[in-house]
């Protein structure tokens, strides 16, 4: 599939705000056998007095920007063509639970993709004990990673409501696993620990979903903004795979990946700081458009 992915993040001050540093991670992916970027571009208003495009450590790309002069408002635009062309999935090599961990000690590089960074806590995800007793609830000795992945999708997905209103960008999993309601972050959070809980590596992938739906299928959740969905480690064979707990779907030519970390806090679009005081108003637009191809 080729997709025109168009984004806008806009921000609007109380009152004038100045020293802005801020890092924007919105430009997809190229990731070989998945996804390939044919063009893109970041554009940023008004322009920053500093701006350096580059890669952070999970090789998603970034730009840092530095404003110097007070500004009122901060409008982010990306605009971008890909081409995703997510393969089916092999059949399911991984091995069960207790001998996960073999695998993982004998992946000895500690490069972007590596298991070893995706176990334990991080920087949002702490240890859960409500997690993990329903993880352990779903999980059974004989069933494989991918097999136990793909139940806990499925029981979240049962178990929890989509509501935009029930939660913020801060709510903690332990919070939102209280609720049983949420957005994309939160079921993908809630699904990271809990796999985490059970020895499984497991990431945050952001990106965009597929805004028009197939004809005659229901249009997918969290397809206004920008989504969220886990990635998990299915040994040496299988490697990384990615479901979609919001949707209960693998991830497939629907969604287009932006960037992948441990967490929300590897991967947020916008993060930084600012002097000023006051509130501010922030939007979000996403537009994902099907480009018709011609033989």
């Amino acid at each position: 599939m080729l997709y025109d992915v168009n984004l806008q993040i806009s921000y609007l001050y109380d009152t004038p705000v100045s020293g802005g540093r801020h890092i924007v991670r919105v430009l997809p992916l190229s990731i070989g056998g998945r996804q390939r970027l044919v063009a893109g571009t970041v554009g940023v208003n008004p322009g920053p007095g500093e701006r350096v495009d580059h890669n952070d450590f999970f090789e998603n790309p970034m730009s840092s920007i530095l404003f110097r002069n007070a500004h009122e408002r901060l409008d982010i635009r990306m605009q971008a063509r890909v081409h995703v062309d997510m393969p089916e999935p092999a059949a399911d090599f991984s091995p069960r639970v207790a001998d996960l961990p073999e695998d993982i000690a004998n992946y000895w590089s500690l490069d972007a993709g590596s298991p070893h960074h995706y176990t334990g806590a991080s920087p949002r995800l702490k240890d859960c004990p409500e997690i993990a007793e329903y993880a352990r609830a779903i999980a059974k000795p004989d069933m494989t990673i991918r097999a136990i992945a793909t139940a806990v999708c499925a029981r979240i997905h049962k178990d929890f409501t989509y509501d935009p209103k029930a939660t913020n960008v801060d709510t903690t999993p332990r919070e939102a696993f209280k609720l049983k309601r949420g957005v994309c972050q939160d079921f993908t959070h809630v699904m990271i620990v809990a796999l985490r809980s059970l020895g499984i590596p497991a990431g945050y992938v952001s990106g965009f979903l597929r805004t028009i739906p197939p004809a005659g299928k229901e249009r997918l959740e969290g397809a206004d903004a920008m989504h969220a969905w886990v990635r998990f480690w299915c040994g040496r064979v299988n490697g990384w795979l990615e479901l979609d707990p919001t949707n209960n779907i693998p991830a497939g030519t629907d969604h287009i990946v932006v960037a992948y970390g441990r967490d929300y806090a590897d991967v947020a679009p916008v993060i930084g700081i600012l002097k000023g005081y006051g509130q501010h108003k922030t939007t979000q637009a996403v537009d994902v458009i099907p480009v018709r191809q011609t033989a």
